[in-house]
């Protein structure tokens, strides 16, 4: 495997964000590795995959999430997710794949062009987030690692390391923590492998270095810390689709009309709204229909929940 010494360094600082987003006029931005960290290129043109909703703060982002190898209180990962080494970070990448190995997240970077892509994140809980990430299209490294035509799934394994992550000296959750997605979710454009936010490195809190972002999917999808991608011809394990499959499902897809079983998912509150401010009304797939309902034509969405 290709050695480099590339490093991800701090990239534009979250203070000149706003400002930034003014001067672009509702551009794209483009972040760009250099031998000499990551340069902010604007481009000509508007990204087709961002939302023109106002993002959260970075306080918001970074002080209210799940994280659960930290605990499961909303600021157990800012308590404790300072203690994480991030660096090295390696993830191995193994299955149905021509080229696997262990790859240095230098290599997994390695030629990546990475993007501001303004999401909406809607959690199975009932919130939701308007987030600036910073990453590259997962397909990407999955064409780089050579897909094998036999793979159906992609399954992903968060980092197991109970010495810096307290929760997981406990029976919280079944340690490591699991995800998966169909191989067609991964391939879309939408899915994003993210190594930053609001234009810096990730925090810890948020899943660095490197975590998944699948938008109109609920929250717990979106798996952190990753350390494993494997492709598989078998349905993956999930954690949290194996602990209570009557309460999270394998596709786990932004659904108004789907319940949980204990409350409903026809509205969500948008973090930073206040206490008394309105519901929103909560769309398919998170307002992400037009991109990627074909990838269910013929299913029944309330079975496959």
């Amino acid at each position: 495997m290709f050695r480099s010494k590339l490093q991800w360094s701090e990239v534009t600082p979250r203070e000149v964000f706003v400002n930034r987003r003014r001067l672009l006029s509702g551009a794209g931005a483009t972040f760009a590795l250099s031998g000499s960290g990551v340069a902010l290129r604007a481009e000509a043109h508007r990204s087709p995959y961002s939302t023109d909703e106002p993002p959260n703060s970075l306080d918001q982002i970074t002080r209210f999430n799940n994280f659960y190898e930290f605990g499961p209180d909303k600021e157990d990962p800012v308590r404790h997710a300072g203690a994480l080494t991030t660096d090295p970070w390696a993830v191995v990448i193994d299955g149905l794949v021509e080229r696997p190995g262990r790859y240095d997240l230098a290599d997994v970077l390695s030629g990546r062009v990475l993007e501001e892509r303004i999401y909406r994140l809607r959690c199975v809980e009932g919130w939701s987030m308007v987030i600036p990430w910073i990453g590259f299209e997962l397909r990407g490294l999955l064409a780089r690692v050579g897909v094998q035509p036999s793979a159906r799934y992609v399954a992903f394994e968060t980092l197991l390391r109970p010495e810096e992550m307290p929760a997981q000296r406990t029976g919280l959750l079944d340690w490591p923590y699991r995800e998966g997605l169909r191989l067609d979710e991964a391939m879309h454009p939408l899915t994003l492998l993210a190594t930053g936010l609001y234009g810096e490195t990730l925090p810890n809190q948020n899943g660095a270095p490197l975590r998944l972002v699948v938008p109109w999917k609920y929250g717990f999808k979106s798996i952190k810390s990753i350390v494993r991608i494997t492709l598989t011809e078998e349905l993956p394990v999930t954690t949290w689709n194996r602990m209570d499959p009557s309460e999270y499902g394998f596709y786990a897809n932004v659904n108004p009309e789907v319940d949980h079983p204990r409350w409903s998912q026809a509205s969500e509150r948008r973090i930073g709204g206040g206490f008394f401010a309105p519901r929103i009304p909560t769309e398919m797939f998170n307002g992400y229909g037009e991109e990627v309902g074909t990838l269910y034509a013929g299913m029944d969405l309330r079975v496959n929940y």
